[in-house]
């Protein structure tokens, strides 16, 4: 994942963008004394569109498994959400952070040794596969079947990663920023192929149009991430959430809403 929609989706993100609001410096803090962005407020950075973990809904609201185990999260800790929506670089880097933009990263962000080096990471709470998304009519069943073809990937992404370790030496691989722009390539004819996460591929099936030609285990899960120092506690109190949400059944709830199609 990926930058920040533009263009046609300008206007949708800025009604989108009403719930969530400027950030105070971090001088707030909660009851137990965590350090927060926003007094009262758990402040998430995330990177929409995204479907089905973040994006904007038909009431402007933003939405999605992420947003709805943040609200989740912050109803727990006593806290109302809000949202900033930014670039998947500056999540990934920890720049966001840094500059305390929010408290917290939830952007289907997966779990790697060289992310962990500038942040810090809660209990994974998503396990996702990659797949190559083709029209229906493709004769590619599996990677390997996309020699000399063009593969769209997320810049910035452990699908591009993937991709360009795992795809035949001729197969050309194309980056985009975002999703939104990924599949209306494919659409296009401009590539011949997505590889990414498979339930946001699964979103673009697009009632048969297009299909999942493989599905690729890479071990991947998703955390939310924190500053690297200085939020101990922070993420010791989202793993208290996380696991008191799976003892309650809230998290599958959530999962059935979002991944049982």
């Amino acid at each position: 994942m990926l930058y920040k929609a533009r263009t046609a989706l300008a206007a949708v993100l800025a009604l989108g963008a009403l719930t969530a609001t400027a950030c105070s410096g971090g001088t707030a803090e909660t009851e137990s004394g965590i350090p927060l962005v926003n007094d009262g407020a758990l402040t998430v950075c995330s990177n929409v569109p995204f479907e089905p973990f973040e994006f904007v809904g038909e009431d402007g609201e933003y939405t999605g498994f992420d947003m709805d185990l943040s609200r989740e999260i912050a109803a727990g800790m006593g806290l109302e959400l809000e949202v900033q929506n930014a670039s998947f670089d500056g999540l990934q880097s920890g720049t966001v952070l840094a500059a305390n933009q929010c408290d917290i990263v939830a952007a289907a962000m997966t779990i790697t040794p060289e992310r962990e080096a500038n942040l810090a990471f809660s209990d994974p709470y998503y396990d996702s596969l990659q797949s190559l998304l083709v029209s229906a009519g493709s004769t590619a069943k599996s990677l390997e079947d996309m020699a000399g073809k063009k593969i769209g990937i997320q810049q910035g992404t452990t699908g591009e990663t993937y991709t360009r370790e795992n795809a035949p030496s001729d197969t050309e691989v194309i980056a985009y920023q975002t999703d939104a722009e990924l599949f209306q390539a494919l659409q296009a004819g401009n590539i011949d192929g997505v590889l990414q996460d498979l339930p946001v591929n699964l979103k673009h099936t697009d009632d048969g149009k297009y299909s999942i030609a493989g599905t690729y285990s890479t071990g991947e899960s998703y955390g939310l991430a924190a500053k690297k120092d200085g939020s101990e506690e922070l993420i010791a109190e989202i793993n208290t959430q996380l696991t008191e949400m799976r003892s309650n059944g809230k998290y599958q709830e959530l999962y059935n809403k979002y991944f049982t199609e």
